[in-house]
């Protein structure tokens, strides 16, 4: 591949590197009334209804004195969206870097990143004492202008120039970075998200972003 094909990709993590939302699964492993009460604040903050940061903040509050050993259990339901390997291992051979930026938490991102091969990423953490989640977030929380933050410091990090970095996203924390970027891609992504894009993708297989950014699939 020519050295056209050298991208920067910066992906979202909840329902776009990984089908599954991950906070909601934490809430699941808890119990239904929980996992039900998160998922619904969680569909609002998606559709840019509420301020991420405020419904982040109430939802990890809902998971106070919860043992830490659910997380290991919701991460074991997580699954890889079809294409990602694809996606990463092109990009990576033609020069690029594939990372994520995720407003969810490093104790479930960090092993689905080192699997599938990702250069970097950054997400939240929580706070966890004696063993459990103190309904706290340990540090500043990852929201939409930190996620435009990233792709810029990974852009600079590498020397890639803003027509050849690629942001993919789905829901309305998202779009700062999408818009940031030199391509955006809607990733079965929400309506508020549609309207801004260059490109949308309505199947769950990332690696049509290939297409879109004329390399080889397969």
């Amino acid at each position: 591949m020519s050295t056209d094909h050298r991208f920067l990709v910066v992906l979202d993590v909840d329902s776009t590197l990984i089908n599954e939302e991950g906070l909601d699964e934490i809430a699941r492993a808890v119990d239904q009334e929980t996992g039900a009460r998160i998922a619904s604040v969680t569909e609002r903050a998606m559709r840019g209804e509420i301020d991420f940061v405020q419904s982040l903040t109430e939802r990890v509050a809902l998971l106070a004195g919860v043992s830490q050993d659910v997380l290991a259990e919701a991460a074991s339901s997580l699954s890889i969206t079809p294409g990602a390997h694809e996606l990463v291992s092109a990009v990576q051979e033609a020069g690029g870097k594939v990372c994520a930026v995720s407003g969810g938490f490093h104790e479930l991102v960090d092993p689905l990143a080192r699997e599938v091969g990702l250069d970097d990423w950054r997400a939240n953490r929580f706070v966890i004492e004696s063993g459990r989640l103190t309904g706290g977030i340990d540090g500043a929380i990852v929201d939409g202008a930190a996620k435009k933050d990233a792709l810029a410091q990974w852009a600079s990090q590498w020397g890639f120039q803003t027509p050849h970095t690629v942001a993919i996203g789905d829901g309305a924390n998202d779009i700062p970075m999408l818009q940031s970027a030199g391509v955006s891609v809607g990733f079965c992504a929400k309506r508020a998200v549609q309207a801004v894009v260059d490109h949308t993708i309505t199947e769950r297989d990332l690696s049509q972003v290939l297409t879109l950014l004329g390399m080889t699939r397969g």
